[in-house]
């Protein structure tokens, strides 16, 4: 029988492995992010990704503290907790925050799957995100439970599919990476850009506040959040160390910078092509269409936001069939306007995608730091100072 210690350990375990499987997902197993913001900075690479997982880490643990300590497990809820009298303001900065985030990020998804399908098949990128969102649009309207009972599965497949790809290169081409290392030195960027690119990194990776701090719950105690962000943090950055040190491999390559897929670059000009080609590409798309069906499906939720009609009328009240936007279609339960907003939704982001991989991860990422900044980044900051860590008003940590 699990002791009570051995559970919270768990839930420990889990809540870091939430932070893992948010922050890895297609965009990252393709290699794009990893290239974008830090690889290109030549020698810096290999030490930025651990100082923008610490700045998480601190940002993370805060937050879910502060959900554990004051009982708030529902990002508006806890934004009114966390801004107090600014509340009125802020929480609404967030909202609209979050709704460029659930934008961005599943046309990023449609990038991811679409140029790794073009990459592959040689079809123009236009079709190749036309047909991922096809799947995507699919899945989102009829396959959410499914995507939900093995999105775990999913999570392990990329990782140990990443291990899989990236340490037979890293060990089989060590000459190269030394190699690699010493042009670096020479060619790479400045230490200033290095740390700017990383914080923007870290930055928009803020936005997941909102999606963690439901999680608190699991807890037992808010030093709790802590741990498991210690742990976060040490899975996040040896797996993007890893990752960086794997892309490292094809650095020297000129034809290296321009690539979409990084990673299927790396395969390609490293061993077991044959063999790990066909299974990177498979995790790839996977955690493009999983991550899209997600933020989609999210998105229709909060478009649907409605109370379906009554399976039948109460006694007396005349039958009154309902309009073909609330009315279930089918088997699914599903109703017209849930198709229609699933359809929006994968128009607009099959819209953005076509700005390219390369431009939404440089720049929309980017672009949701700078408003990150201004919503989560500085009043964070303000709130630690001002609370003394969050302990001023209670003057005791209940923890």
């Amino acid at each position: 029988m699990q002791t009570k210690k051995g559970k919270n350990a768990m839930m420990i375990m889990g809540v870091a492995f939430v932070w893992f499987s948010t922050h890895f997902g297609g965009g990252f197993a393709s290699g794009a992010q990893i290239y974008s913001y830090f690889v290109k900075y030549g020698i810096w690479s290999l030490f930025m990704p651990i100082l923008a997982m610490l700045y998480n880490a601190v940002f993370f643990a805060y937050s879910l503290r502060f959900a554990r300590k004051h009982q708030v497990y529902d990002y508006r809820s806890y934004n009114n907790a966390f801004y107090g009298k600014f509340a009125p303001i802020f929480s609404n900065l967030f909202e609209l925050l979050y709704l460029c985030v659930m934008c961005i990020a599943p046309a990023v998804a449609f990038a991811t799957g679409g140029a790794t399908l073009s990459e592959l098949t040689g079809l123009p990128y236009l079709l190749c995100t036309l047909l991922i969102g096809a799947v995507i649009f699919v899945i989102s309207i009829f396959g959410t439970d499914l995507v939900r009972k093995v999105a775990w599965v999913v999570s392990i497949c990329i990782i140990l599919g990443l291990l899989a790809v990236y340490l037979p290169n890293i060990f089989t081409q060590l000459p190269e990476i030394s190699r690699s290392l010493s042009v670096m030195q020479e060619t790479g960027g400045s230490f200033t850009d290095a740390l700017y690119s990383a914080f923007l990194y870290g930055t928009f990776q803020l936005c997941n506040i909102a999606v963690f701090v439901q999680h608190a719950k699991s807890f037992d105690s808010p030093k709790d959040a802590v741990k498991s962000m210690g742990v976060g943090f040490v899975v996040n950055g040896l797996m993007m160390l890893m990752v960086v040190v794997g892309l490292i491999t094809v650095y020297t390559n000129p034809e290296a910078a321009t690539q979409s897929v990084p990673t299927l670059f790396m395969v390609k000009n490293g061993v077991g092509a044959q063999f790990m080609l066909p299974l990177i590409s498979v995790l790839i798309l996977l955690g493009a269409v999983s991550t899209a069906v997600n933020m989609v499906a999210a998105m229709v939720k909060r478009l649907c936001s409605y109370n379906r009609p009554k399976e039948a009328p109460d006694a007396g009240e005349p039958s009154k069939a309902p309009s073909f936007f609330n009315r279930p279609l089918g088997k699914f339960r599903v109703t017209g306007k849930e198709i229609l907003a699933a359809l929006l939704c994968c128009l607009i982001d099959f819209s953005v995608a076509q700005f390219g991989l390369l431009n939404l991860i440089q720049k929309a990422y980017s672009f949701l730091a700078y408003l990150a900044i201004p919503v989560i980044l500085i009043p964070y900051i303000i709130h630690a100072v001002f609370t003394r860590l969050d302990t001023k008003s209670s003057g005791k940590d209940p923890s």
